[in-house]
């Protein structure tokens, strides 16, 4: 009996099949039957259907003797169905890379739950793509497993077949099937969901859904958007029929209006012939089921008695407004885009520069330890920081904060002589003549990043390549690490930069802290004396939605710590907001595929990689080099063998020690402590007495303080006014 049953009804699709059955049959994860129907297609998809079959025994074709529709050749299927779960896939769609095996692991994990939820991503024929539904719902929080009165917000993700993974049990238990029609997925989704006793979710893309520009079964102006009516009916007599489900109702109702709003309201969906008789089929459907209603708002009203010209005023005023904010959000960003201008127009102040870290919390990374050292050197400089209002207390003495988009910050960036940022740039920045910009980056890439992500469509959804390209060409100065952080940089990001491979100023601290900062950094977190403390720092993961990784089978804070005993202290990256504290702190780092692993080699204490979902990373994200064939340390596959590299002792054995020299060689050669000092001099001191580089074998890192009850170390609370001596 296979895992999974994968059925994918096919007609008139003949142009993405191949594609869609690839991304099932190729999946890391092989314990799976594909059963492919032909819908009676016009077109060759059985011709294509039987030729896979043919090449892979895991292919069952069915070929119907009609056209049935969609929700009916999923039936067909179903009735030949033997795995323990059913996940459906439409023909136009493909699965992403390593989808099944992060599905197979989540239900492990959740102990066999009756209907999980994943993510999706809507890719357009015109090149775009966008994160499909919703986050909140998906996050994967405790507890993991539930009912949908325990986390009715899974009602707002999108009422489709295709996001979910049903265990065959409990279908076939509960006599589902889908309904002949258009929106077939609509009393699939809210009876599965209801009825489930079982429920959980994973936050991470498994679908990418092919927005066609021509084809699919609602795409054009058609009649059958009037199917809606039927399958909301079909809810309520599903809802009737169980008198303990009374309680979802109203909310149902609320769905359901929102819904046939949402079909009259979408410009180009139906006929303009059939707008008036689909809002009076509304008002009767809602008349029907008022009973249901509950709480009712005026639009829901406005739908309920049929009062189409109203409802339509309203709509209107409300767009009328929400363009009179939108015009007000213009005009004062016009103002504000005249005052750029004309301070544009000022001279250039000598004396002042301008640092900043788009998205990060505060004073930190590269910027950071350039400004600090910056004010040391440079005589008479002034310093500008681009902070959030809750971050401003993260800035030393003496360091201007700039709130963004506010005059103040406008004008430093018309005025300011340098500029020094990681993030890409503030769009509407025009580079005056003497104004001098470096660009320091996030450290070094080991996943591909800029216009290296074009090909990857889970990662490349926010890309705006025109844009990109002409903040890059706002940059003088390109800081690198290494000569492998200069490569990917002028391919990544192409432009007439000059390159600075001087190392990474943010990893001047592992070099310049003493072991009375270390102990005072533990005693600070509270790392209890005689214990092994290990930082867990995960990658953001495109693929996973919100980016996260925690709650990947096998591993997260908590369990690594209880699976590590006592002895040891897991220090979680996600829960703290100076990571070089955490790093300073640490005996040993645990990462995946995260940049921080090659700052933390500096320090050259033990370093574990958690390689479970490589490929998928690889796939998705694309990368600089194979990590696994060249890691800093021992690599893990899951979690037994994470732990047993702990209690044997192999982290810290001669053979981690010599992967992390090589490691360290290749990818800290200038890290000595004394980048930012280099970076200094060459941007503010025209090259001025700079600092040779420190040979490796010559550098005397921070030392560890290696002291083992294995617990989750919370984010410490900093006292109020103090500033917190260690920074990154």
């Amino acid at each position: 009996m296979p895992r999974f049953s994968i059925i994918v009804p096919a007609h008139h699709v003949q142009a993405y099949l191949p594609e869609c059955l690839d991304s099932v049959l190729t999946q890391s994860f092989t314990d799976l039957e594909l059963i492919a129907v032909d819908d009676h297609s016009p077109d060759a998809c059985g011709e294509i259907l039987d030729e896979a079959a043919a090449a892979d025994p895991r292919v069952t074709v069915l070929h119907l003797p009609a056209n049935a529709g969609p929700g009916l050749a999923r039936n067909a299927g179903m009735a030949r169905a033997t795995g323990d779960y059913l996940l459906f896939l439409d023909s136009d769609d493909t699965l992403a890379p390593g989808a099944l095996q992060a599905i197979a692991d989540r239900l492990f994990d959740t102990a066999e739950p009756d209907v999980l939820a994943f993510g999706h991503v809507r890719t357009f024929w015109h090149g775009g793509s966008d994160r499909g539904g919703r986050v909140g719902p998906l996050a994967q929080r405790d507890p993991q497993v539930f009912q949908l009165k325990d986390r009715p917000a899974l009602l707002r993700l999108p009422p489709v077949v295709w996001n979910k993974a049903y265990r065959r049990e409990f279908i076939e238990e509960h006599g589902f099937a889908f309904s002949p029609g258009a929106y077939e997925g609509t009393p699939w989704t809210w009876c599965t969901l209801l009825t489930a006793e079982a429920v959980t979710v994973l936050d991470r893309v498994c679908v990418l859904h092919r927005q066609r520009r021509q084809g699919g079964l609602l795409a054009a102006q058609s009649r059958r958007h009037f199917d809606v009516f039927a399958q909301y009916d079909r809810v309520f007599a599903f809802l009737e029929d169980r008198p303990e489900l009374a309680c979802w109702q109203a909310v149902l109702y609320r769905r359901m209006t929102d819904h046939l709003t949402a079909v009259f309201l979408a410009p180009g969906e139906l006929p303009r012939s059939c707008r008036a008789e689909f809002f009076r089929r509304s008002s009767k459907q809602c008349l029907r089921h008022q009973s249901a209603a509950g709480r009712t708002s005026l639009r829901h009203l406005l739908v309920r008695l049929g009062a189409r010209r109203t409802f339509q005023l309203l709509w209107a005023v409300a767009g009328l407004r929400r363009r009179i904010r939108d015009v007000g959000r213009s005009l004062r960003s016009a103002a504000l885009r005249l005052h750029y201008r004309l301070q544009c127009h000022r001279r250039l102040d000598p004396a002042l520069a301008v640092f900043s870290s788009p998205g990060r919390e505060g004073y930190t990374g590269d910027p950071a330890a350039i400004e600090a050292k910056a004010r040391e050197l440079v005589p008479g400089l002034r310093t500008a920081w681009v902070a959030d209002p809750e971050h401003a207390d993260t800035l030393p003495h003496g360091v201007r904060p700039l709130h963004p988009g506010s005059a103040a910050y406008w004008t430093a960036l018309a005025r300011a002589t340098y500029l020094v940022t990681d993030g890409e740039g503030e769009p509407g920045l025009r580079k005056r003549p003497g104004q001098t910009l470096l660009q320091t980056h996030r450290g070094t890439p080991l996943g591909r990043m800029g216009l290296d992500l074009q090909d990857h469509p889970v990662t490349v959804a926010d890309l705006d390549v025109p844009g990109l390209l002409e903040r890059i060409d706002t940059w003088d100065y390109s800081l690198s690490g290494n000569r492998h952080s200069t490569l990917a940089w002028e391919r990544a990001y192409p432009g007439g930069y000059t390159t600075l491979e001087y190392g990474a100023p943010r990893n001047d601290v592992f070099h310049t802290a003493t072991a009375s900062d270390v102990a005072r950094v533990r005693a600070e977190l509270g790392i209890p004396e005689g214990t092994t403390a290990i930082l867990y720092a995960p990658v953001h993961r495109d693929y996973l939605r919100g980016g996260r990784s925690v709650g990947l089978a096998g591993l997260n804070p908590r369990r690594l710590a209880r699976a590590l005993g006592p002895g040891f202290v897991v220090l979680d990256a996600a829960a703290h907001r100076s990571l070089a504290r955490l790093c300073l702190a640490a005996d040993a780092l645990i990462t995946d595929y995260a940049p921080v692993m090659f700052d933390y080699a500096n320090l050259d204490r033990p370093i574990v990689i958690h390689a479970e979902d490589w490929e998928t990373y690889r796939t998705t994200r694309g990368t600089y080099f194979d990590l696994p064939s060249a890691p800093p340390g021992p690599v893990a596959q899951d979690l037994q063998t994470l732990v047993s590299i702990f209690r044997s002792g192999a982290w810290r054995a001669p053979g981690a020690s010599a992967l992390r020299a090589a490691f360290r060689a290749r990818f800290c050669p200038y890290d000595d402590g004394f980048a930012a000092d280099r970076a200094v001099r060459a941007i503010f001191m025209d090259g001025a007495g700079l600092a040779p580089v420190v040979p490796l074998e010559l550098r005397r890192p921070a030392p560890s303080r290696p002291r083992g009850r294995g617990r989750v170390i919370p984010p410490a609370q900093p006292r109020a006014g103090v500033r917190q001596p260690v920074r990154m």
